[in-house]
């Protein structure tokens, strides 16, 4: 029985391709406990028919969490979503978001929202093959169909399949003539679209996201949604992370400092590289920790020239940390 928490979902990480892997997670999860985090998108293309280990696997310490599935085919994504739930994510979302000619090609992201009814195909298809909440990550629309209207229809279609939870990154897309990256700042912001959608379906869970750069910008938009993702901010400057488990979920327990942050990562990059995984798969995601602070621009720097030196290891971490001491 899928039960529906409008508190789980205040303050998310947004999915974010070649960024939000299971190391950069590990990390954020140092920072806060309760923020609700998001795989990159995985197509079901790749879980079918390559390493799904590869691309499902993730530490327990990660949760709370949510896989982000790719995909337009019903049984394909039913499959995937079987797998999501069998490795111990806590819910399966489904990407209507993505504006790459990749993703186009391939025919599902945003090119979806122009056919509501599979998408709530691909949906129904889900929910019955899992007991974890299936959610959708969408634009406020796509191309010349943009309306507010539009948007209803889309929703209420969707609804009507199973979904009660909707994350709406508040700008629609381009399908053509922008960059995935000239999707994320060209549109303008429609905060009141997603507000209004809101209001309108009172039983939704209503999470905004587009253009969210401080906690205090969230908190004021959870007096019109129930829910909040930031992307991009979060991940260039993480330790604003460090105050959303007492602002958005109540907590009383005081965040780790910096420092403290990089002494308890460092039994994990040693693990890591036990493994052959490469230091700059982890330390590229921590490079942004000291955004903002005396000898942030040394710690990136030291990082960055040290990083890919034969041998390299936690030392060249702990080696960097000096620069914010002085």
């Amino acid at each position: 029985m899928k039960t529906l928490d409008f508190t789980r979902h205040r303050f998310c990480v947004a999915p974010m391709l070649d960024w939000t892997d299971s190391r950069c997670r590990f990390f954020h999860r140092l920072i806060s406990k309760h923020a609700f985090l998001y795989t990159e998108m995985v197509t079901t293309g790749a879980l079918i028919h390559g390493d799904h280990h590869r691309f499902l696997q993730f530490n327990a310490v990660e949760n709370p969490l949510a896989f982000q599935l790719g995909g337009s085919n019903p049984l394909d994504l039913a499959i995937c979503a079987k797998m999501v739930e069998d490795y111990g994510y806590m819910e399966v979302n489904l990407n209507v978001g993505c504006p790459s000619d990749r993703v186009q090609n391939g025919r599902f992201g945003a090119c979806l929202m122009a056919d509501p009814l599979l998408v709530a195909e691909c949906v129904s298809a889900m929910s019955q093959a899992v007991a974890i909440p299936v959610t959708i990550k969408s634009r406020i629309g796509i191309d010349e169909r943009d309306s507010y209207e539009e948007l209803v229809h889309f929703v209420d279609t969707i609804a009507s399949a199973g979904c009660k939870t909707f994350i709406v990154h508040a700008r629609k897309a381009w399908l053509s003539g922008l960059s995935p990256k000239q999707n994320r700042d060209v549109p303008p912001l429609r905060y009141d679209f997603v507000f209004q959608l809101k209001k309108d379906f009172p039983q939704l869970e209503i999470i905004i996201n587009g253009g969210i750069t401080s906690l205090d910008q969230a908190e004021e938009m959870l007096k019109n949604v129930d829910g909040v993702m930031m992307g991009r901010e979060a991940y260039h400057n993480p330790y604003i992370l460090a105050d959303v488990d007492r602002r958005f979920f109540g907590a009383d327990s005081h965040p780790l400092s910096r420092q403290a942050i990089v002494a308890a990562l460092i039994p994990y990059i040693q693990e890591q590289l036990k493994n052959e995984v490469r230091l700059n798969s982890v330390s590229r995601h921590i490079l942004g920790l000291f955004h903002g602070e005396s000898g942030a621009r040394g710690w990136r720097r030291a990082i960055s020239e040290n990083v890919s030196q034969s041998g390299a290891d936690e030392k060249v971490i702990l080696e960097a940390l000096k620069f914010t001491e002085q």
